[in-house]
């Protein structure tokens, strides 16, 4: 075709990008644009440490664009007017994208394919954030799988695709239309950030995954659940906004492993298992689309949740009375980030401890986290809730105290997000209601439950719906 556009959406990057390259393969120019949509800002779980990030993805594309000899088109509306007035503008025969997998995303897609195909213009989606998606993994019964191990199992028996590869110079003079500007950052947009959050855009993303492959990745099962060591790969974030490519990524991973011992290839495995993780879920949420409005497993809808305000925003605020709690939802608050045994430990405690309903945490998260992304988010709190697939029991309940002293056993982590403690030595750090004179000196807060009561209590009101 003559003229096609590619619209960035979660895929903020110049290589590796399935309907970027196949826009490339098969047009004589292509236009690339993004559109800033009013859900951006405006959306019920849109926090400012995402939008900062997104903003500054788009500004790290369009300068990796320019660099290349592509601009940028920009636009400010709804998604389903400004396409079609873009193909009729620029004469393109077609649309290229990647796939999304949230309903209200798909739902938006199946609209614009109508109204492009209406006036005579394509739209084409692709496979771009996922090695497998929807229905290509089924159990042999030909259903979806709900259980992650034999999911994995299925995953790893198909062979990985190789990267994409990278965008090169236009072909020949491709025509630009208008721009509108964008916010310049999260502020300027209505969402002032309060966060210290990690860097936007494809090279930042490279530049984690080459530190991380470098070493860190060694010796990521050994490491990995220890919040104050840096032994996680931090792509998370660039993951959920597409400024790096889940092929580039196992492509590194596979030359890791080529030059691991034994050892250092189990510990690789660890990190493909996450990887996997990541796409077990997108596959749940998209064949169980109800995961969104409730419980995977119907019957925990009829759990009689507390509605305490005040509980609640105590485990917000990191105010709950538990150090590594508290230290986590501060560090959370502070940087838009939370390690990911820290995010098990905070739903466990406000579902199992707390007792509350395990959507107030997920929505909180959404709001907050820079990586939040529907499919992990939901199915991680169902997981820890005990409500969905493939999740831990619903008498599995982490005990505050002693995941602390597991997972923080010197107290670093508390120390650095709860300065009121630094007194405590560490035989208390994670129970400081043990010295009630340091703790009244400290000013840090009183536990607003006890674990082991609560425990019961939480057994009592799973066991009444099972």
């Amino acid at each position: 075709m003559k003229t096609a556009i590619h619209w960035f959406r979660r895929d903020l990057r110049v290589s590796d990008n399935t309907a970027l390259s196949e826009a490339v393969r098969r047009a004589e120019s292509v236009i690339p644009v993004f559109i800033y949509e009013d859900a951006f800002r405006t959306g019920p779980d849109v926090g400012a440490a995402r939008l900062e990030f997104l903003i500054q993805s788009v500004q790290s594309l369009r300068k990796n664009l320019a660099e290349l000899g592509h601009k940028l088109v920009t636009r400010c509306g709804k998604s389903e007017e400004i396409i079609p007035q873009l193909c009729e503008e620029t004469g393109a025969q077609a649309v290229f994208a990647n796939k999304r997998y949230e309903p209200y995303a798909q739902r938006r897609d199946e609209r614009i394919t109508g109204i492009l195909n209406l006036r005579g213009f394509g739209f084409e989606l692709f496979k771009d954030a996922v090695i497998w998606e929807e229905t290509e993994i089924l159990t042999q019964a030909g259903k979806p799988y709900t259980v992650f191990t034999p999911y994995a199992k299925a995953w790893k028996a198909k062979t990985i695709p190789p990267p994409r590869p990278k965008l090169t110079s236009p072909k020949g003079k491709v025509q630009s239309p208008r721009s509108d500007p964008l916010p310049a950052s999260s502020a300027e947009a209505g969402l002032p950030l309060t966060q210290t959050i990690p860097a936007g855009g494809e090279r930042a993303a490279l530049d984690r995954l080459r530190k991380f492959m470098a070493g860190p990745v060694f010796e990521y099962g050994a490491k990995r659940n220890f919040p104050e060591v840096d032994g996680t790969s931090n792509l998370s974030p660039h993951l959920r906004a597409g400024t790096i490519g889940i092929r580039t990524i196992l492509g590194e991973l596979k030359k890791a492993r080529g030059q691991a011992t034994p050892a250092q290839a189990a510990s690789c495995e660890v990190f493909l298992n996450e990887l996997i993780w990541r796409e077990f879920y997108l596959q749940v949420l998209h064949n169980f689309p109800h995961v969104t409005r409730g419980a995977f497993r119907p019957e925990y809808d009829k759990l009689q949740w507390s509605v305490n305000q005040q509980h609640f925003q105590a485990w917000c605020q990191g105010r709950t009375g538990f150090p590594i709690v508290d230290a986590a939802m501060r560090c959370l608050n502070g940087t838009g980030t939370m390690h990911n045994r820290l995010r098990m430990i905070t739903a466990m405690f406000l579902t199992k401890d707390l007792l509350i309903n395990w959507q107030w945490g997920e929505r909180y998260f959404m709001q907050q986290l820079v990586d939040g992304d529907m499919a992990a988010n939901n199915g991680g709190w169902q997981w820890s809730a005990g409500t969905g697939t493939d999740a831990a029991p619903y008498f599995r309940i982490f005990n505050p105290v002693t995941q602390g002293q597991k997972f923080d056993a010197e107290g670093k982590f508390v120390r650095r997000w709860i300065p009121e403690l630094a007194a405590f030595p560490d035989d208390l750090i994670h129970q400081p209601w043990e010295n009630p004179l340091l703790l009244a000196k400290s000013k840090y807060p009183e536990r607003i439950v006890a674990h082991a009561e609560q425990r019961m209590k939480c057994l009592a009101m799973f066991k009444k719906v099972k």
